[in-house]
């Protein structure tokens, strides 16, 4: 990012910051001690203010400094991941493949996986970490599902819950079939 991306967005964000806190010019003059002419010419981007300015001002709005001149925080964008760039493992062998939708960072926690079978597909999964659960959403088809020695069947629309430390296996039955697996570790 250049000097110049981070002015033209410094306008925004701080009167931004300031809108958030429900402060007025004056109040941000009194807490900051930055007059309200020049938080005003800043937040219209006729000023740059100086390092000592943004610090009074990050202070007094109680915002982040590298926040308000940085990237923009995880929770102001919508991260876009194309069906090309999901991580996929093809297990043709056993006719399933399976696309990682969660974060690499969530593994071990909450992991969300898009199963799509082939007719008589299965996946069979060695015992997790104790106190797993899953839950399988089927999407299209009809799958069957065994965790130890419980079975069940599901069909478009029907969710399964089930132990996920014990060995299991989801198998599609009468065709293809394609489900969202949520992993949970507790």
């Amino acid at each position: 990012m250049t000097d110049s991306d981070i002015l033209s967005r410094l306008p925004e964000r701080l009167k931004n910051a300031r809108r958030a806190q429900g402060l007025s010019l004056e109040a941000v003059e009194k807490l900051s001690g930055v007059s309200r002419s020049m938080v005003s010419q800043i937040e219209r981007g006729e000023s740059n203010p100086t390092v000592a300015t943004l610090l009074n001002l990050t202070r007094a709005l109680d915002v982040d400094f590298a926040g308000l001149l940085g990237e923009e925080a995880a929770e102001d964008r919508v991260e876009i991941l194309h069906d090309h760039q999901t991580p996929a493992l093809d297990r043709a062998g056993d006719g399933c493949k399976i696309r990682i939708l969660s974060p690499p960072q969530d593994t071990g926690k909450l992991e969300v996986y898009e199963l799509i079978f082939a007719k008589g597909g299965r996946l069979d999964s060695k015992p997790h970490e104790r106190g797993t659960r899953e839950q399988l959403i089927a999407e299209e088809g009809r799958l069957e599902v065994t965790s130890g020695v419980a079975k069940g069947i599901i069909d478009k629309g029907d969710t399964a819950r089930y132990a996920a430390d014990v060995p299991h296996c989801i198998e599609a039955v009468s065709g293809p079939a394609r489900a969202i697996l949520l992993v949970v570790n507790v």
